[in-house]
């Protein structure tokens, strides 16, 4: 997928978040230059040309030392343009070396920017906030959010204002379980026009829960460092393996007519990922396409029937079970119960892994080892794919009996 040619933008922006830099060179970096690079170049090939703007949504350092910040600050200036205006906000990371003061006085210093900033670009309203005391809103913060708010909408109250701050609200995005607040909330969902970006979580953006609607829009910013996500139960807790690769963006364009569109894209692979998030009406909850009511859905992945699971490697206590992916009329299958019963039908092993969705390139197989199991018993693995929506397949994937 690429930028919708029958969308005529007057306006196009970059979102990233939670990058890491670190004192020392790290492939961060890399990135980062990567998607300045990528941006402009996805752009230059468009009728309307122009990248407006860089939105960084928070820990763009890893401790805030001045290293990080003016590292940080010599990639913008050697890769954005003039016609690219840039706007950073800080949270905990920035916070965590010298304290939230002087991270703000270094701030301030190197980037001549206010913490928190509220920009008119092409008649869009854009409003950046940063937390404090870590990832919190105080009544100061606050009272600043509601003036400003108040000031874009009536300006038009039907023009979508853009809202960035790094942690995410509560109860919306995928994240934001573990790694949301809601100390904007009640100010927010007056304003259903807002569309929110928000990081922190280090969550995938190609994930369909990355982006909710219910008292207006919010969407989650990915990382360009490490992936975590925001289910327990699986076999590695909330850190996939192969965390690392991770380097994902947002591409936004709004038109004329106040309409928006929102491009994830992959920068390991250079590729966009195989959706769109349409916003044709943000004023109009009655319009929101991606609420809740996704959960109701009766659609679960199955395994096609030449799918197969097959058993190797089997020593006297366990084996590996390598098995083709299920397939799904979503984008992805979320992840995998993976079972081992014993001749009698009794579960002796139960674990949970995730599709690998968050890779453009996700395998076609996925394997799961298991040990200590009992010598002369035979054994069965049944798996069973579930969508995001919470839905499972009806029928297992079986693999052939094996007697250790």
């Amino acid at each position: 997928m690429a930028f919708d040619k029958n969308f005529n933008p007057v306006l196009r922006f970059m979102v990233v978040s939670d990058v890491h830099y670190r004192d020392e060179h790290s492939v961060e970096r890399e990135r980062m230059e990567l998607a300045i690079k990528t941006t402009y170049e996805l752009s230059e090939k468009e009728k309307y040309s122009k990248l407006d703007a860089l939105y960084v949504v928070g820990d763009f350092a890893t401790s805030g030392s001045r290293t990080q910040m003016l590292a940080f600050k010599d990639t913008l200036d050697r890769n954005l343009k003039a016609e690219t205006k840039v706007c950073l906000s800080m949270a905990s990371h920035e916070f965590h070396g010298e304290g939230e003061t002087a991270a703000h006085e270094k701030f301030k210093e190197i980037y001549n920017q206010e913490p928190d900033t509220h920009n008119v670009i092409n008649g869009y309203h854009f409003i950046n906030v940063t937390s404090t005391n870590g990832c919190h809103f105080d009544d100061a913060k606050r009272a600043w959010v509601k003036a400003e708010l108040k000031k874009a909408a009536e300006d038009d109250p039907r023009r979508p204002i853009f809202f960035f701050q790094h942690p995410h609200i509560m109860g919306t995005v995928y994240g934001s379980a573990n790694w949301g607040e809601d100390e904007l909330t009640d100010i927010l969902m007056n304003y259903p026009q807002i569309i929110n970006f928000s990081g922190h979580s280090h969550a995938p953006i190609n994930d369909p829960r990355s982006i909710h609607q219910r008292h207006f829009t919010c969407l989650g910013t990915g990382t360009l460092s490490y992936f975590e996500l925001d289910e327990f139960d699986k076999s590695c807790s909330t850190i996939p393996p192969g965390k690392e690769k991770a380097a994902q963006m947002l591409i936004v364009e709004a038109d004329a007519d106040m309409r928006v569109r929102v491009y994830p894209y992959d920068l390991i692979t250079s590729n966009f990922f195989p959706m769109t998030w349409k916003i044709d009406s943000a004023w109009d909850v009655k319009s929101f396409l991606y609420t809740d009511a996704r959960y109701k859905t009766t659609d679960a992945p199955w395994f096609e029937e030449n799918a197969k699971a097959v058993i190797s490697d089997v020593t006297d206590n366990g084996f590996t079970v390598t098995f083709d992916q299920a397939k799904t009329n979503d984008v992805y299958v979320d992840d995998y119960n993976v079972i081992v019963k014993n001749s009698d039908g009794v579960t002796v092993r139960n674990t949970a892994i995730w599709s690998e969705y968050y890779f453009y390139d996700m395998p076609e197989k996925l394997s799961v080892t298991f040990d200590e199991l009992r010598k002369n018993e035979t054994y069965q693995v049944e798996i069973y794919a579930g969508s995001f929506w919470k839905t499972v397949s009806e029928k297992p994937l079986l693999s052939e009996k094996i007697e250790l």
